[in-house]
């Protein structure tokens, strides 16, 4: 019998000393089981494709460790790309907020906007890169006070049509017919158009203008740019014009036409000249926003930011191809010179 009481004795210590372990790592687990719970989830849909993005993504992953945000140790992002095939965004967009992320980060412009905005009235929405007006497109309520799901950077892309349109007439002042590319069912694309049609007659420049549809549309594009060669391009950008920027770049260079495009990497690719917001110092600042959602702020209280960097880049290689000479008065406005 008292070997039974001992057997049963050292039992219960045994089941007491399990207990008290389990009590004690308890908490050790919890948390580790709460850290891997919590850590954010960041989704980015994006109008075009990878290899564009690379760049714009870099700059936020930079802003981010910065602030102490590390991909892949104490943040993930569910990248989606629609490679400029709009039809993609909603489904892409669908997909984001099924996988329940934080927060999605869009950028392309207007279309990628509206498909996150239609997939969800809850997740927070960062917009980065549109080009129109985001009240005035319905995706805020006032920039100082958005008053819903969405908020972020405005590139205010129309307002600088003008003035691309003097710095290509200053450039080669004998121009006089532009042809300007655009993609009718992109908004910012097509207030760019009202707003060249506006500016040109004072500049005594007559647009023409050129519908962009689907990617395999461009042979039919250059061939009607052929028919009636112009004196220069416009190019306001979008998500098939940034994904065939080479083709369009490699055109007006086969063709001596001055150029000009809303973004620099059209000017990388062998463009003339791009003026418009400096879009590395606005995808840096998509960090601000993730940070201050990630720490409970609501979107509806965050202001959208406007602009206050632009930048002039200047491409002299292709102004030697193309015969033209860039005046001193326009070469010395450029914050970037590709010699």
């Amino acid at each position: 019998m008292k070997v039974v009481s001992r057997q049963r004795s050292v039992a219960s210590k045994g089941v007491f000393y399990f207990a008290f372990c389990a009590m004690l790592f308890a908490p050790s687990y919890c948390a580790r089981a709460q850290q891997v719970k919590k850590m954010p989830h960041v989704g980015y849909l994006s109008a075009i494709d990878r290899a564009t993005e690379l760049i714009r993504i870099e700059a936020i992953r930079s802003a981010l460790r910065e602030i102490g945000y590390v991909e892949g140790k104490n943040i993930a992002t569910e990248y989606r790309y629609a490679d400029g095939n709009p039809a993609r965004l909603s489904e892409l967009a669908e997909e984001l907020v099924r996988l329940k992320v934080d927060l999605i980060v869009t950028t392309g412009g207007d279309p990628v906007i509206r498909a996150a905005m239609h997939a969800t009235k809850t997740i927070p929405i960062v917009m980065v890169g549109g080009g129109s007006d985001p009240v005035r497109a319905g995706f805020v309520e006032a920039l100082a006070r958005p008053g819903g799901n969405i908020t972020g950077l405005t590139n205010l892309s129309t307002e600088l049509t003008g003035k691309r349109l003097e710095l290509l007439q200053e450039t080669v002042p004998k121009i006089a017919r532009v042809a300007l590319l655009y993609e009718p069912t992109i908004p910012g694309n097509v207030a760019q158009v009202q707003e060249a049609q506006t500016t040109a007659p004072a500049l005594r420049l007559m647009i023409r203008l050129i519908e962009v549809g689907k990617a395999n549309g461009f042979e039919r594009v250059f061939a009607a740019l052929n028919k009636q060669l112009p004196d220069g391009l416009y190019v306001p950008g979008g998500p098939v014009m940034n994904i065939y920027r080479t083709q369009i770049a490699g055109f007006a260079l086969k063709n001596r036409l001055p150029s000009i495009y809303s973004r620099r990497e059209f000017v990388d690719s062998g463009g003339l000249m791009a003026y418009g917001t400096d879009l590395a110092h606005s995808y840096q600042r998509v960090a601000y926003y993730v940070d201050r959602i990630l720490k409970s702020a609501k979107s509806a209280d965050l202001p959208v930011e406007q602009p206050t960097k632009f930048e002039f880049v200047i491409n002299l290689k292709t102004a030697k191809q193309i015969g033209v000479t860039i005046p001193p008065n326009v070469l010395a406005r450029a914050d970037r010179v590709i010699r």
